[in-house]
C-alpha cells in the first residue's frame, strides 16, 4: 500500500445539498481519542448512540447518532466512526472541520496532543481501503459504484448481484479450473522422465474443453452486464423533415424536441435517456443531413455526423410520403438519390460493428403503392406509435441484448476485454494441446497468461495506476 493509505481519512458521505440526514464518516487506526473529543464519551461497538456533537470549546454543533465500528468488522476494515446529523450543508461542514481540528491535536497512536495526519478523503478512498484490506475484491468495489450510478431497475439488480460476489464467484470458479489444469501441465514439465502421461490420464483436453465452455457462459453474462452499465448510444439520422424529432419524442414519451414542418428546425443535438426492458438507451436526435444553407445549420450537420460516428446503432429515418412519385416525381427522385448518398457515407464512415437500421416513417400517410414496394427495415409511424414496439425489439437485437436479466451480473468494459483475452489464450492452448507433439512450455505459458487476465478482474494482479483510475470515478465519502 502507498503511504497515504495509512493516514486516517474523513469525508461527508451524503450527497451535497440539504437533506433530512447527513453523514460524516471517519476511517483509520486507533480513532478512540477522536471519538472522545467529538462525542465526549466512548461508544459501544455497532450501537447507535444519540448524543451532542461538541466543538473544541465544548459547545454543541448538533445532536445526532454516533456509530463506532472497530476494525476489522467495518466497511473499510479499519476503525470507522459515522456521525449522523441533520442534513444541512453548514452543519456537515462544521462537523467535518471539527473532525479535522480534533485530529490535528490528538496523536491517534498515543492519545496525546500532537500532529495527526487525519485528512479529507479522496474520491472512492473508503471503498479503496475496503479492497486493500480484503473486505471486497475489485469487481465488487466497482459494482458498488455501478449500483449508485444505475439508471434502470435491471441495472441496479445486476449491480447488486455483482456487489454480493456473484460475478467474483464465477471468475474464481474459472480460476480454480485453470489452476488445476496448470498443475497438470507443470507436473508433466517437472517430471519428463516418468512413463505416466499425466495430461492424457487426467483428461487435460476434456478439462480444457469444459473450461472454455464455462468461460463462454461467463462471457455472455458479462457482456450483457456491460450493456446494462454502459447503455446503448442510438443516433437518429436522416434528411430534414423525415420525422427524427417526432421519433425521439415518441420513444421518450415526452415532447423533448421541437417539431415543425420547417426544414432545418433541429440545429443541434437533443439527447434523452430511455429504457427498453431495463436496458438504458441514450437516444440522440440530430440535425437533418443535407447541404446546409447557412453557417449555423452547417455546424449542426457537422455535429450530427460526429454523433453518428460514435453511435452503437443508427436509426436511418426515411420519409415514406416523399417516396411516392405520383404527385412530384422529380422531388421523389431527388429525395431517393439523397437517401442513397447518405447511406453510402454511413457505410464508409461507420465501422462494421455499428448497426444501421432503416426506419420507414409516416406509414399512416404513405400510399399503398409505396408500402407494397418496401423490403427490409422497420415500418413505423412516429405520429401514431405504430411499429414502435418492433423498432424497440430490433434495437435490442442488433446490439446483442438477450432478455435474461435474472442471470446477468454487472460488468465493465475492462472485464469483457479481460475475458476475451482469456478466451484467446485458451484457444491457443487448445491448439497447442491438440498438436501431435505439443510444446508443453508454451502450453504452460498460455495458461499462465490466462490466469493473469482472470486475476486482473478481481484485483489479485492489478497495477496501481488502474486502481487510481477506477476509484477516482467514485463519489467523495464512498
Amino acid at each position: 500500500m502507498l503511504a497515504r493509505h495509512y493516514h486516517p481519512i474523513v469525508a461527508i458521505a451524503t450527497a451535497p445539498g440539504r437533506g433530512a440526514v447527513g453523514i460524516v464518516r471517519v476511517s483509520g487506526k486507533e480513532i478512540a481519542p477522536l471519538i472522545s473529543a467529538i462525542c465526549g464519551r466512548t461508544l459501544l461497538p455497532r450501537q447507535a448512540t444519540y448524543l451532542p456533537f461538541q466543538d473544541a470549546m465544548g459547545q454543541v454543533i448538533d445532536q445526532g447518532l454516533a456509530l463506532y465500528f472497530p476494525a476489522p468488522h467495518s466497511y473499510t476494515g479499519e476503525d470507522v466512526l459515522e456521525l449522523q446529523a441533520h442534513g444541512g450543508p453548514v452543519v456537515l461542514q462544521l462537523l467535518l472541520a471539527r473532525c479535522l481540528e480534533a485530529g490535528a491535536t490528538i496523536n491517534p497512536s498515543t492519545g496525546q496532543p500532537g500532529l495527526s495526519e487525519l485528512r479529507v478523503a479522496q474520491p472512492g478512498e473508503f471503498t479503496e481501503r475496503a479492497f486493500l484490506n480484503d473486505k471486497i475484491d475489485l469487481a465488487q468495489a466497482e459494482a458498488i459504484a455501478d449500483l449508485i450510478d444505475a439508471s434502470t431497475e435491471t441495472a441496479a439488480r445486476s449491480a447488486a448481484r455483482s456487489m454480493s460476489g456473484e460475478f467474483s464467484i464465477a471468475v474464481n470458479t474459472l480460476l480454480e479450473q485453470l489452476i488445476h489444469l496448470r498443475m497438470l501441465v507443470e507436473a508433466t514439465l517437472d517430471f519428463p522422465e516418468e512413463d505416466i502421461d499425466f495430461l492424457q490420464k487426467a483428461d487435460a483436453q476434456g478439462q480444457l474443453l469444459r473450461l472454455r465452455a464455462t468461460l463462454a457462459s461467463v462471457m455472455q453474462r458479462a457482456t450483457q452486464g456491460a450493456i446494462l452499465r454502459e447503455g446503448i448510444k442510438v443516433v437518429i439520422a436522416g434528411q430534414p423533415n423525415a420525422g427524427k424529432s417526432s421519433l425521439l419524442n415518441a420513444l421518450a414519451g415526452a415532447e423533448l424536441a421541437i417539431v415543425t414542418p420547417i426544414a432545418g428546425t433541429t440545429r443541434d443535438k437533443v439527447s434523452q435517456l430511455i429504457q427498453i426492458e431495463g436496458v438504458p438507451l441514450h437516444v440522440v436526435d440530430t440535425a437533418g443531413l443535407r447541404d446546409a444553407l447557412d453557417e449555423v445549420e452547417k455546424i449542426g450537420v457537422a455535429r450530427a455526423w460526429a454523433e453518428i460516428e460514435s453511435a452503437d446503432a443508427v436509426l436511418f429515418l426515411h420519409d415514406l410520403t416523399r417516396q411516392d412519385a405520383a404527385d412530384a416525381s422529380q422531388d421523389a427522385e431527388n429525395y431517393a438519390a439523397d437517401d442513397a448518398r447518405i447511406a453510402d457515407v454511413l457505410r464508409q464512415k461507420l465501422p462494421k460493428t455499428t448497426a444501421i437500421i432503416d426506419v420507414w416513417n409516416k406509414s399512416d400517410s404513405a400510399s399503398a403503392a409505396v408500402l407494397s414496394q418496401l423490403s427490409g427495415g422497420v415500418l413505423i409511424s412516429a405520429k401514431t406509435g405504430a411499429g414502435l414496439p418492433a423498432l424497440r425489439q430490433q434495437l435490442l437485437q442488433v446490439v446483442g441484448w438477450q432478455a435474461a436479466p435474472e442471470g446477468v451480473f454487472m460488468a465493465r468494459e475492462r472485464h469483457v476485454r479481460a475475458l476475451h483475452s482469456v478466451q484467446a489464450d485458451l484457444e491457443t492452448a487448445a491448439a497447442q494441446l491438440g498438436a501431435a507433439c505439443p510444446a508443453l512450455d508454451l502450453l504452460a505459458e498460455d495458461l499462465r497468461q490466462a490466469q493473469l487476465h482472470l486475476s486482473a478482474i478481481t484485483g489479485a494482479f492489478t497495477a496501481d495506476d488502474l486502481l487510481g483510475e477506477i476509484f477516482s470515478s467514485f463519489c467523495i465519502g464512498k
